[in-house]
């Protein structure tokens, strides 16, 4: 971790961490904790909690069959025959306007589909019209995965780890993820797309599936696992994992100089799958900032295609002088 000064007056707070100890909640409650304790005066509303028998598995073990095809043990891996393609990082934001007109356009059916879901819906369309440009006539599939918080899915039918659970440090998520042809991503409409999300998401958004995942990891030990959708992300029509930051920050994190004016991720894992980090903006209007590592031709269709949307980050948009990078 580290503090920088800035010529222009502002400080920014840097902080690396290895997703096998911590997920992007427990970071964020880091970073909170460590403001928040530079403060002396002020009270701490939030310790961390490391009760791991929280996360004990059942006996016997249950593991759902869809777990299998979710996770693979790290010896299982094949390495790659081609050179992963690179990625790049950009930022964006997206304005609120454009987030609720998404999810009206979507809805216009009858079936309510969150902004996430809406938004992660047209960037798996715009993944898809990339790898059209280079099939050259091959049937190829595109993949996307969402990152799902188990916390509060693992207190639906005992209330008293909710308190707990809440407070967790650790990595507590699971990736689902689908993965569609490429011509069909591209033909159909938006809210074909957002219901083909919401599919492979609801399997996920259960306890019953984050007690199977425990399981799952339980019944591999010691060895280590990876979801496919990382390990997998060579496939010719592109793969991405999109995540949420909607619960980070939110203006509560302040190390005495003043409020949070930007926070961002930067994500190089070194996998093949790419990654899209959305957050609330830090001006409070409902708009979203988000963090891409994509490849080159997938962000030069993005900004192409939905640059009505995805707009880059400018000084002027932000308007402050202090940042903070996680």
């Amino acid at each position: 971790m580290q503090a920088t000064s800035l010529k222009c007056g502002g400080i920014v707070v840097a902080c690396s961490f290895d997703h096998r100890i911590a997920d992007g909640y427990s970071a964020n409650m880091f970073l909170t904790s460590w403001a928040e304790m530079a403060q002396p005066t002020k009270p701490t509303t939030m310790s961390p909690c490391f009760l791991r028998s929280l996360l004990s598995p059942r006996r016997p073990c249950s593991i759902p069959h869809s777990l299998h095809q979710m996770y693979t043990p790290i010896s299982k891996l094949t390495p790659p025959e081609t050179i992963t393609t690179p990625h790049f990082s950009r930022i964006y934001y997206v304005t609120a306007q454009k987030l609720h007109s998404m999810q009206a356009l979507v809805s216009g059916n009858g079936s309510k589909r969150t902004k996430l879901e809406c938004f992660s819906a047209l960037l798996w369309k715009m993944v898809a019209r990339a790898a059209s440009r280079e099939r050259r006539g091959k049937r190829v599939v595109a993949r996307m995965g969402v990152v799902v918080d188990g916390r509060r899915r693992l207190c639906q039918s005992e209330k008293v780890k909710e308190a707990l659970m809440g407070c967790y440090f650790g990595n507590v998520v699971s990736i689902p993820f689908g993965e569609k042809v490429v011509e069909e991503l591209m033909e159909k409409p938006l809210g074909f797309v957002a219901d083909a999300v919401h599919e492979f998401l609801e399997e996920a958004m259960t306890e019953e599936h984050f007690l199977g995942l425990v399981d799952w990891v339980e019944a591999h030990r010691p060895e280590s696992g990876v979801a496919r959708i990382y390990s997998d992300g060579s496939s010719e029509g592109g793969s991405f994992v999109v995540s949420c930051g909607q619960r980070f920050l939110e203006g509560k994190m302040d190390f005495g100089w003043g409020k949070v004016v930007f926070g961002s991720f930067h994500f190089p894992w070194g996998g093949e799958a790419g990654y899209v980090m959305p957050m609330k903006s830090p001006l409070g209007n409902g708009d979203w900032v988000v963090y891409m590592h994509l490849t080159k031709e997938q962000l030069e269709v993005i900004e192409c295609e939905a640059g009505d949307v995805f707009r880059p980050i400018t000084w002027d948009y932000l308007n402050g002088f202090s940042f903070v990078f996680s």
